[in-house]
Order: C-alpha cells, then structure tokens, then sequence
C-alpha cells in the first residue's frame, strides 16, 4: 500500500492499511504519534497531521489527509506539518485531498471525525502525562452548529454570554448548559453531547447536569447556582456578542499558474477549461473564500511543497481571513466544488475497477467451491423475494385508477402509468411502500394524474407508507424482485395514449404496422427477470444481453457474446413465462440466419463491448432549506442515525437513488414540498454525480423508515420512537431518563391551509405543461379532501374520501389505530387476533421478576423496553399479578393498562 522512499518520513510505514484515523503531532521537528485514547485533545501550541481512512466494498480506500494549526504554533511547525502532510501524500501513491485546518475555522469534514467535538487544550503537547491539578479549575465553552458542532473557550465572564449561543459551564461537581434565547433547538442538542462529553472524559460520569433557559429564572434553584459563579443575576445586554460569518457566493475564480520557484501568474481568460491544467505543472484557483491548489500528476514532490508554501504565503500577504479555506487537489481526484468552476468538468466513471472487483470476489466464491450463480446482486435485498401474494398494481386512466388481476399485474405498458403497492412485514408489523411507476412513452397529463393520485393516497395513510416516483428505464432492482417476472410491452392502453396514437398516425402505418416483437431479457436471478420490448430494429441489440424476437410464425433467442451462463438460465425461464406452447430457434452472436435479419429489417451496427456496472460510491446526507428561489444544500459528513434530527428535511444521495427524510418536528412547509425538495436536488446535481429528474426519489417519514433506507446507518429502531423535539431526547438520556415510547403519528402532509382544500381536483387545462416532466409537488392535492384512514368495525373507507382513495383502498389498505400499523382487510383476522394490537408473547424468553421490574427497584433490569415492563413477566407471575393472562390485559384500553401498570409499579 504505502510507497516509501528517503524523501518519505519513516513515520508513515504502514499507513492506511486500516479504516479510521491516525493523528501525528509536530514535537521537536519531529512526528510523534498520538495515541487512540487522546484522539480529539489538540494543543493550541502546536500543529498536527491527522489521516482519514475509508475502506470501500470495491475499489481503493479513500484518503483524506488534513494539518491541524493551533493558534499559537509556530511558523516552524506550521510549515512542517504542511510539508509531512505532502510526503504522506506519496507515501500513500498520490491519491489524497489534503485540506489546511486553522484552530476555531476548521471544516465540518474535520469536524464530523470526532464525535461529538473537538475541545482545544491550552499550552503545548507533550508526551508525559503529568497533569495533577489540586483545584478543578472552571471553564466556559461556547458551541455553535447544529450538526458539526465547534467548541471555544470563551473568558469566563458574565460579558462573554450572550442570546445567540450556547455556553457549557464546567465546574467541579456540576456541568451547567446554558441556552440563549434566539439559539436553535438543534444547536442546544449538540451542546448537550458536548456536555455528556465533558460529563464522561473529565468527570468519569461522577457529576451533575443543569439546563440553564436563557431569560427564566424565578423558582429555578440550578438557575440560581449558575449565576452565583457570576456573582449574581444581572440581564445580559441586548446586543448579540455572537459573530455570524456569512459567505458571498463567489462570482468569479481566478486560474493562477505557479511555476517552480514558487511565482505566480495569472492565466489570461474568465472561462476556465479542464484543458487548461497540464500534468507537468501546479495550479492555484482563488475563489475568495476558498482557494485550491491543483497538482499535475507528473510534477515532483519538491514542487508541490514550493507550490502549497507560495500559495498559503499568497493568502498571508493579501490579508485572508484565517477562516480561508485551503484545499490540495491531486489530478484526478478533484472534489465537486472544484469542478464546479469550470466549464462541462467532463465526467469519468470508472466503473471498470468496480466491475472487475465482482468479478473477483465471484471468482473466489466459485474456487472455494460455492454457486457463483446464486451470489447475489448489492441491491438484491432478500427481504423482497417473496413478494407475489403482497404487490397490488393499478394503472392510470384520467380519475379512473383499475385494479388489475394477478395475472395483468406482471405486464406493463410503457403509454400507460401505473400505481403499486407493496405490502411487507418488518419489525413484526405491516408495513407499505407505493411506487408510482411513469411509462416513457405515456402522456403527461397521466403522468400529472398519476402523481397526483399517489400524493393524495399517501397523505391518506399519515406519512406511515413511503411513495416513490419511478421512471420507466431507472427502476431500482427492489422494485423488479417485487414482480419476480415482469414483461413491459410497448404501447398503452390508456385513452389519452389511444387518441394520440390516433391523432398522429395515418392509416397506411396502423395497417402496415409489423406483427413482430423484439424482447431484451435481463435480469439478476430467477426471482428477478425482466422482458422490455425494444424497438424492432438490429440497432436496439447488445452483446450484454439476450433476445427474444418473435412473430407469428417462428420465435428466436439471441444470445450475445457478452452474457454469462446465469444470463442464459434467465433467457429459457423468461421464454417459459411468455410462450411455451412454441419451440424457440436458439441464434447466437454471429451466426444468425437471413430471416432473423429480415424480421429487424435487416443488419446494422449494435454496441458490442461489455456494459460495465458504474461504481458506486458511499451515500451522502445533506440537510437542505428552500427559500423563495434559493435552494440550499450542506452536507453532513460521517452521519450517523443522530444527525436524522426531527427537526430537518434531510437528503440522502445514494446516486443510483435518493431519500427525502421528513422529520416530524419539521416545518410545516417543508413538509409538504418534500417532493419538490427532492427533484431541486436531481436538478443541482451537487456531486456531479450525472443525476437526473429520471433518478428515483423516496419520501420517507421519521419513524416509518423502511430497511432499504436504514441498511445505510447503524440503526437503532428505538431512537425512531422518542418522543419530543431533539434537546428533549437527549435531556432525557443524559438524566437517565427513559426516552422511549410509542408514538401516535400525526400526519406529516396534513396542509393547513383551508384555501387548499377547497379548490377541488386539481385543473388539468395545461395538460401538465406547469414545469418539468416530474414537478409536480405533494402539496398540489390536499389531505383535507383525503382524509385519514380510521380503524372501524365494518373496516370502510370514511364517506368523504375521493373515489380515487377509495377504489384502492376498499380493496387493500386500511390503518390501525390502536398501534399505528397497517394490514389487509383480507388478513385482518389472521395476523390481528386481538383486536388490532400487536403483543409480543415471545419476550417471555427474556422473563425477569417481578421485583426487577419494578420502577423503584434496587436491583433494576437495563437493556429492556421500558414502556412494557410487563411483557417480560413470564406467564405466571403476570397473571398473578394482573390477575389476568397477557391476551386479556392487552385487549383492554391503553388507559386501563397504564393504569393498572402503575398501581403495580411497572410504569
């Protein structure tokens, strides 16, 4: 992995061979290395050099090298780190982004390392830990951010409060929060990690918490003990003592040329081109807030240190603000800001390196003696192979939405626009999921009617299904194994698709038109093939795939050169399910007969190298805000399950597809352009990842989070059912609180405007034309004139519904109540037997006494649901206790069981 030479400090060794970080510091002009249990302290008087290692599923790691400058570092070490951080660079092959971090200004991908902060020590670090304090000494932190959190000692004095922070006041037996009034609820749950932070590390978890509310203070004795360290209660002033930095968006970059000397020289032209970086030399583009330094490939390491010394002494003599940031580029691994500033940033996928990298991994699988043919495609879930008796499909038709039979449901038009639902079980209960699948070549008033009629069905169920848009050409490998087989056959059956194929064809074409088919078969095992109808024509073939073509007298199957056995297995199964009364004629790749030719009208040019498999890269989450025409997006680097604050609308790109996550305590308006957000996304294009309106888009709401959207976070299904905003959570945790409960949905797409709702349908006058061919928003149908979804006893859709919600729902879907979840009329009886709530019998497996269970027991029980202390009684002692068996007790109203549980001290 790592390439050492004399000119590569022998510090290096080894390097990048395992995930995470390695963090060197400047110590006597020398690298020493901090261990993993200091890892977050950094000393203002120093400079150090930090590693990130990501090891990817395919491919090689990614490297991201960053040099941390303290305040009062020297102007030695400050150089020297900047200098290492470039032999690290080749000790690992040139294949780094390396970033400048100055102390308070550091980036939020530095930041996201370490969790939850990073906490500057004052003086200079040494390897003796020799610090015995007699005194605790008090110390004032002020936090800002609200997912990467930055973390300052402030003096601490009353006059460095003010209403736009919050402050951690660090004493010897408590630790104070104080939340300013205008900071935001986000901003205080973060400063609280900082606090359960300083809790842990400095105070070995031995101390008290306080939240001090910026403004209230009568009866609050905590809030009387903080300002005692102040000497008293005084107001704090008025004006805000909080500096807001704010970046202009650049308007132009400037190309510079540095040459080995280390001199500038600025290129001549505004427009910049890729063209204009050579290999042999270095580049510096001053964009103002942020400067780059590009490095050719064929340039020495001595040139690129005189490279990134001309430009940091560049930022120096203009007078930067140290809040500059300063990026290092190597020739092929440029950032998507960086591209940004250039015109048409020519895109290379290499997905070669990601398709060889299969090829080995199943190459090893078959040596070792397993079935090649069974290894499964990445997005092959398992846990949607079995799906035939649980898919219900629709199509479009203007108002009208047809149930289509077992049978018609695996055979889709391309005119047309369908509806599916998909009903599966995951965490013991049913769950949804609606695609709305768009044919290309179907009408845009129906697909306008489409989405229209999935928005209103989804506001139906309260946020608890997730909707996905799907064009016909883009669909996700979940969405064909819900078919096991699916045929999708050219024309429409619709009756705008009729009429157009009337309006624009004469009666020569209708008559003459060819009586043959031409079918490309695909697909990544026997519980996912597909059959497309492709244009009759020999240029609509490949050699990845198979054929099926087919008239009224003969059926062929082509067999490209390109295809593996498991393709073929596909193509005899898939010719099965169209036709098996006829017996095909099997042609492979170059020896076709003339009337195979003669049926495509005759030979022509076809691309015959392998299709590769682009590579995908790990997700990204973005939160994301919408104001007037502005669309803003931030990336949140190293998320995991907590940066889903309920108070966001977050984006996750997975390139191939993308989530909306609604949190519940978002605004109201976002809400209900969630939809909207999600395509303005498609459009930015922020990776220049070559997204499109075409790419699916997921509406996923908190708490409704299917497995497809969790595999990418560590997930804890508890954390999706707490209660309250995201400083009320964590208050509770870090008190010992318990968090966690069931939570009663209310709808995330309710609109509250009655204007909305009295419009009616929406008019279809401009046949759709209002913007692009998917911008159609959530809020263009309100929920007010579809209502929820109740659980009655004869199980009916509520009179007011529109038709549309109750064709498909009469027959389908129905809510619970009485636990939030889903289920079939049909089954109802089956998987609900006591009346609608789902009661988990089989924790009697982990049975605890009745003593240990209690609320204000000695010896208390940790690790259970502390919401149903009862269910871990074994059947006996319930019954003794509640004088009932569990059955009985949960038939009961929820009031009457909490009740009861609290006057045996369970609750």
């Amino acid at each position: 992995m790592s390439r050492i030479s004399k000119d590569i400090d022998s510090a290096f060794q080894g390097v990048g061979t395992k995930g995470g970080l390695e963090v060197w510091c400047i110590y006597n002009d020398q690298l020493i290395s901090i261990p993993k249990s200091s890892l977050g302290r950094f000393h203002s008087g120093n400079a150090y050099l930090i590693l990130s290692t990501a090891l990817r599923k395919i491919g090689s790691p990614q490297y991201d090298i960053h040099y941390w400058l303290g305040n009062d570092a020297t102007e030695v070490d400050s150089v020297l780190a900047s200098d290492k951080a470039l032999e690290l660079d080749a000790a690992l092959g040139c294949c780094t982004v390396q970033y400048r971090e100055v102390q308070g200004q550091e980036t939020e991908k530095f930041l996201s390392y370490f969790k939850p902060c990073i906490i500057p020590v004052e003086g200079k670090y040494s390897p003796q830990n020799g610090q015995a304090d007699e005194t605790y000494p008090i110390t004032l932190l002020m936090c800002k951010g609200d997912h990467a959190v930055r973390v300052k000692e402030v003096p601490f004095l009353r006059s460095s409060l003010n209403h736009d922070d919050v402050f951690v006041l660090d004493t010897a037996s408590k630790v104070f929060l104080f939340a300013g009034c205008n900071s935001s609820t986000q901003e205080k749950a973060k400063a609280l990690e900082v606090v359960e932070y300083i809790k842990d590390n400095k105070h070995a978890g031995r101390c008290q918490v306080a939240t001090i509310e910026d403004g209230k203070f009568l009866g609050d004795s905590d809030a009387g003990e903080f300002w005692t360290f102040f000497g008293g209660y005084a107001p704090i002033p008025k004006c805000s003592s909080s500096t807001t930095q704010t970046q202009t968006p650049t308007t132009c970059a400037k190309l510079l040329w540095i040459d080995t000397r280390g001199n500038l020289h600025p290129t001549e032209t505004t427009s910049l081109n890729k063209d204009m970086l050579e290999k042999d030399k270095c580049y510096m583009l001053d964009c103002d807030s942020e400067v780059f330094v590009w490095m050719g490939r064929n340039t020495s390491l001595t040139e690129r240190k005189t490279s990134i010394s001309s430009s940091e002494e560049f930022l120096r003599r203009e007078g930067r603000s140290t809040a500059t940031s300063l990026v290092l580029l190597t020739e092929g691994l440029e950032n998507a800001r960086f591209k940004s500033f250039f015109d048409k940033w020519p895109q290379t996928a290499e997905s070669s390196l990601y398709n060889e990298g299969r090829e080995k991994v199943a190459a090893m699988f078959k040596w070792k003696g397993y079935d090649v043919e069974e290894f499964p495609d990445e997005e092959d879930e398992p846990f949607y192979t079995n799906c035939r008796d649980a898919l219900k499909v629709w199509r479009v038709d203007g108002d009208d939405v047809l149930l289509l039979s077992i049978h018609d449901q695996t055979k889709l038009f391309s005119g047309d626009c369908y509806i599916l639902q998909y009903k599966y079980t995951y965490d013991e209960r049913n769950k949804y999921l609606f695609y709305v699948w768009i044919g290309c070549e179907s009408m845009e008033e129906d697909r306008a009617d489409a989405i229209s009629h999935a928005s209103a069905i989804l506001s139906s169920t309260k946020g608890e299904s997730v909707m996905c848009h799907i064009y016909q050409g883009n669909e996700p490998a979940r969405f064909y194994s819900m078919f096991q087989s699916l045929v999708v056959f050219k024309g429409g059956m619709s009756k705008r698709y009729k009429m157009f194929l009337v309006e624009h064809a004469n009666n020569d074409e209708i008559s003459n038109e060819s009586k043959a088919s031409l079918f490309r078969v695909q697909g990544t095992s026997s519980r996912s093939m597909q059959a497309i109808q492709v244009n009759l024509a020999a240029t609509s073939l490949n050699s990845s795939h198979c054929y099926i073509l087919e008239d009224e007298a003969s059926v062929f199957t082509w067999i490209g050169n390109r295809t593996s056995d498991s393709d073929h297995e596909i193509l005899d199964r898939m010719l099965y399910f169209l036709d098996s009364s006829r017996q095909p004629m099997s042609t492979r790749e170059g020896s076709e007969p003339d009337t195979f030719w003669d049926l495509l009208g005759g030979k022509a040019e076809y691309p015959k190298e392998k299709e590769m498999r682009k590579q995908i890269e790990e997700p990204h989450l973005f939160t994301c805000s919408s104001n007037s025409d502005i669309f803003k997006v931030k990336e949140i680097y190293n998320f995991v399950q907590d940066d889903l604050t309920t108070e966001d609308v977050l984006l996750l790109d997975c390139q191939t597809e993308v989530y909306v996550w609604i949190g519940l305590n978002s605004n109201m308006k976002s809400k209900q352009q969630a939809l909207t957000l999600g395509l303005k996304f498609l459009e930015m294009d922020v990776l220049g990842e070559g997204l499109t309106v075409s790419t699916p888009v997921y509406v996923v709401t908190e708490g409704h989070e299917p497995p497809f959207f969790t595999r990418f976070f560590d997930w804890v299904p508890e954390k999706a059912n707490m209660h309250g905003n995201s400083f009320e959570r964590k208050l509770a945790s870090l008190k010992g609180k318990e968090p966690f409960t069931k939570r009663s949905s209310g709808s995330p797409w309710r609109s509250d405007s009655k204007e909305k709702a009295s419009r009616g349908s929406r008019s279809r006058s401009n046949g759709g034309s209002n913007g692009s061919e998917r911008g159609v928003s959530l809020s263009s149908c309100s929920s007010e004139k579809f209502p929820s979804l109740s659980s009655s006893e004869d199980r009916k859709i509520s009179s007011d519904s529109t038709p549309v919600v109750k064709k498909l729902f009469s027959e389908s879907l129905s809510v619970d109540t009485n636990n939030g979840s889903t289920s079939s009329n049909s089954d109802l009886s089956k998987e609900n037997p006591l009346g609608g709530i789902n009661v988990d019998l089989s924790l009697e497996s982990l049975a605890y006494s009745y003593e240990q269970l209690r609320v204000d027991s000695q010896e208390p029980v940790t690790d259970i649901d502390a919401t149903r202390r009862e269910a871990y009684l074994t059947e006996k002692e319930f019954e003794e206790r509640f004088e009932m068996t569990k059955p009985k007790f949960y038939e009961l109203p929820k009031w009457k069981q909490n009740k009861l549980k609290m006057s045996l001290r369970l609750f």
